[in-house]
């Protein structure tokens, strides 16, 4: 019986002048004709569309997708893993973005004193200087954010590369005890807490205990600092939180 052009544009979220479309160009021709001349659409049209639509979120163009999809020999199956591949790469790809917000955030907008090369190297091709606006706004005016600014102003490269290998050693030695089952409140985990309170402090600014907490607290509600973690281990933002709060309830 198969399904009509109305049906399968509201099944697939697309419009029926798009479905018109893709038959004119021969990209997806309905199996199947009323006898009045109506286009009826079967399975196997619906699973070649569900290919197609998989494709174009991919950023694929209409011609690349019909050479795709008229491969000789080319199964379904091919093209879900194919799709499932390029899919794990662009969320890779988030997650290194992801990543690369949170470095910006902490070295936003301070006066880098770095080439246009050197930032490549140190932040990838994420510029910092993107943030400065809402850097300023958040915290402009404030103690903290001019002593960072004048420390970080005169950081070098390698600086900056020491900076991350030691935020990167925190990271991974939080991830270490949370995946070992340390509770947040055990000494290991808020040795690692007090351990990353004072990086911030010897590169940034004087991070007290409470502004530590406030940091940590931001690192949960805010998304862009959540994501980083969570890509490293689901559950660890909050795990770091509960290990800045033990710890400055520990040192208080």
């Amino acid at each position: 019986m198969g399904y009509s052009v109305g049906q399968v544009a509201a099944f697939a979220g697309v419009t029926v002048r798009t479905l018109h479309h893709y038959d004119e160009i021969g990209l997806l021709s309905p199996g199947e004709r009323t006898r009045a001349g109506y286009r009826r659409y079967a399975e196997p049209d619906l699973d070649r569309l569900q290919r197609i639509l998989f494709y174009r979120e991919l950023g694929f163009s209409l011609e690349e997708i019909a050479t795709i999809l008229d491969e000789p020999g080319s199964e379904p199956v091919t093209h879900l893993r194919r799709q499932h591949e390029l899919l794990l790469r662009r969320i890779g790809r988030l997650q290194e973005m992801v990543a690369a917000v949170e470095k910006a955030m902490e070295a936003q907008t301070m006066g880098i004193s770095l080439t246009p090369q050197e930032r490549f190297e140190v932040f990838g091709d994420f510029d910092p200087d993107e943030h400065a606006q809402e850097a300023e706004e958040r915290w402009g005016g404030t103690d903290a954010f001019e002593q960072s600014r004048r420390r970080t102003a005169a950081y070098t490269k390698e600086d900056w590369l020491k900076i991350q290998e030691e935020a990167g050693a925190v990271v991974r030695d939080f991830a270490a005890a949370f995946e070992g089952g340390v509770p947040a409140d055990g000494a290991q985990a808020m040795d690692v807490a007090e351990r990353h309170r004072e990086h911030i402090s010897r590169w940034f600014y004087n991070c007290s205990l409470e502004m530590h907490r406030g940091l940590s607290d931001m690192y949960v509600a805010d998304p862009r600092f959540a994501a980083n973690y969570e890509q490293v281990a689901e559950g660890l933002a909050a795990y770091i939180r509960d290990a800045v709060h033990a710890n400055a309830e520990r040192r208080s």
